[in-house]
């Protein structure tokens, strides 16, 4: 067991979050946090004249709950929502 030096909180870190968010790719393919993505599809930016062109690259930094699901950094554009159903993982 662990135990957070802050709150006392004890864990077992081979026992499975069941808290954790598990997500697909548009094609099926398991995502996690780090992982390199590619859009699929031009994406317009809300509140901006700006486009997100097919094969854009982006990093995913987390997993959230909501419409959008991934918090990532889009290369080019900073750091955005996306939605996993239009990101495809890349090598």
């Amino acid at each position: 067991m662990l135990i957070c030096p802050e709150c006392a909180y004890e864990w077992d870190p081979n026992q499975a979050d069941e808290d954790a968010i598990h997500l697909k790719d548009a094609v099926g393919n398991d995502l996690a946090e780090g992982d390199k993505v590619t859009l699929i599809k031009d994406l317009k930016v809300k509140g901006s004249s700006t486009v997100l062109k097919v094969g854009t690259k982006a990093t995913i930094k987390r997993f959230v709950d909501g419409d959008h699901d991934i918090d990532c950094k889009v290369d080019g554009a900073g750091a955005m929502m996306l939605k996993s159903k239009f990101v495809k993982k890349s090598n």
